[in-house]
């Protein structure tokens, strides 16, 4: 018999000798406090009510400390043969496992070490950990591993409790600050008729009481102008988002995003208002304007730089963008530079401009910077500068060589906009997987009139990384997209250490 099932059978029949004395799985339990607020109470106040899952025990004599964790953190136990009488005792010490849920009540007291401690009057068993926890210091280390299994890690791991704390921060000031500047939160679909709103290869579905092809969102943009359009004025969504591509430290095929849109703005609006919202996020998760993130100090405080697109990529690349406008002139420069790019693998001109920048030029933007006045096909959503028609309103966030909010002033003649969707429907017979799709009813929404707007997008996983020094985004999703558990991998990672 394997480890996994002895350890198995001695809880079971722990759990049984339970069944014996309480209900097994006792439906609700009265918990007077959170341990955090327990700690606080004054020594000798009775009726305290605890709960929380088994830690830790160390059985000495006729004593007994233990310590179980709730929500808000850890709490001391002392069991005792004079509070409990010689029976109980006796059974509780034998018939409790590492990871059992286990609700106490007694009396606070403070030890001579001046631990706040629960005098344990009463024990009752809440739910039986059938199975070992992991080992504390070397059973789920692995990143895989905690990633597959996030309820353990979670357990375990007070670190990942802390960056998932930090992470309900971000989201709940992104939404306090939307709210204060008079945005209206929304929602919009998820499984869409067309891909559109990013450059993205989108997941396909079947709608089968329809029986019409559909799409899950790369972006909800379209459909929250389509709400400027109907008459509001400020609306935000912050919701998943689906990309089939790729998997690397800053992208994942679901992630969450915010996006926004103010009518009446435009790029250079939102990038005042992106600098305020991600100092302000920053400070509120952090304390302070400057994050350490692996080793390298990014300074979110003051005004930072901005860099002109096409001058950035000449200036790290050697390639002027302003003289070769086309895709074949530009491959032939890239080739004559002798710059290391894989050529074939890039469609249409927007898509080989985005490689030579992605690889030679954002990872030298380590600092929180503004980048602006991109190349027109880069963004067919986006609007054209009035003094440079072949450049857009546009602007992006970067920091660590991430890309953390992208930006610009809409397009919102339809004119413009169904030829720059009619040239992505081009890329796409061409073999450009991530080419938008014509979409009239959008198209329609415009034809009617669209204010001036401008919008962003901000990816909450690549914020919330850098601001808990995380070093790839599925550290801060609680379940990212995995490959399924083998169930043999938490085996190996587990050891019971109740049972010694």
């Amino acid at each position: 018999m394997s480890n996994k099932n002895e350890y198995y059978k001695v809880r079971a029949d722990k759990l049984n000798n339970w069944r014996e004395r309480q209900v097994g799985y006792p439906g609700k339990f009265e918990k007077t406090h959170f341990s955090t607020e327990a700690k606080k109470l004054d020594d000798e106040i009775p009726n305290v009510a605890l709960a929380g899952r088994l830690m830790s025990m160390r059985v000495m004599g006729k004593l007994a400390f233990a310590h179980i964790q709730d929500a808000r953190g850890k709490i001391q136990l002392a069991l005792s043969v004079d509070r409990l009488g010689k029976d109980d005792f006796k059974f509780i010490t034998k018939n409790l496992d590492i990871g059992d849920h286990i609700g106490v009540s007694g009396k606070m007291f403070t030890t001579n070490k001046g631990e706040k401690t629960l005098g344990a009057e009463s024990c009752i068993l809440l739910s039986k950990g059938l199975r070992p926890l992991p080992e504390k210091w070397h059973g789920l280390q692995d990143p895989e591993l905690k990633a597959r299994f996030r309820f353990l890690d979670l357990t375990m791991n007070q670190d990942t409790r802390d960056r998932f704390e930090v992470r309900h921060k971000v989201l709940h000031f992104m939404r306090n600050f939307y709210n204060e500047h008079g945005f209206l939160e929304v929602e919009t679909p998820i499984l869409q008729s067309a891909s559109s709103g990013a450059s993205a290869r989108p997941f396909e579905t079947h709608h089968n009481a329809l029986d019409v092809p559909l799409y899950m969102r790369i972006a909800p943009e379209t459909y929250l102008k389509r709400l400027i359009a109907g008459g509001y004025e400020k609306v935000f969504e912050i919701g998943k988002c689906f990309r089939n591509e790729g998997i690397d430290p800053s992208h994942l095929q679901e992630f969450t995003m915010l996006e926004s849109y103010a009518a009446y703005w435009d790029y250079r609006d939102n990038m005042d208002f992106m600098k305020k919202l991600i100092q302000g996020m920053v400070q509120v998760a952090t304390g302070g304007l400057k994050v350490n993130y692996q080793g390298v100090e990014l300074d979110f405080s003051g005004d930072w730089p901005e860099y002109k697109y096409s001058e950035f990529v000449l200036e790290n690349s050697g390639i002027d963008l302003d003289k070769h406008t086309d895709f074949e002139s530009l491959k032939a420069a890239i080739k004559d530079k002798g710059l290391d790019m894989p050529l074939d693998k890039y469609i249409g001109y927007g898509q080989l401009v985005d490689g030579l920048y992605k690889k030679f030029c954002r990872p030298k933007m380590v600092q929180p910077c503004f980048l602006t006045m991109h190349p027109a096909p880069l963004v067919p959503l986006a609007r054209r500068s009035d003094a440079d028609p072949n450049k857009l309103d546009m602007f992006q966030v970067v920091a660590n060589g991430w890309e953390l909010v992208k930006g610009y002033s809409e397009l919102v003649d339809p004119v413009d906009q169904t030829s720059r969707l009619l040239e992505q429907a081009d890329l796409a017979k061409q073999g450009d997987d991530e080419a938008m799709m014509m979409e009239e009813d959008f198209l329609l929404a415009m034809e009617y009139g669209m204010p001036p707007i401008s919008g962003i997008g901000i990816g909450v996983e690549r914020i919330t990384a850098l601001l808990t020094d995380s070093l790839n985004i599925r550290d801060v999703i609680f379940f990212p997209s995995l490959r399924p558990p083998k169930m043999s991998e938490l085996d190996e990672a587990s050891e019971d250490k109740s049972e010694e």
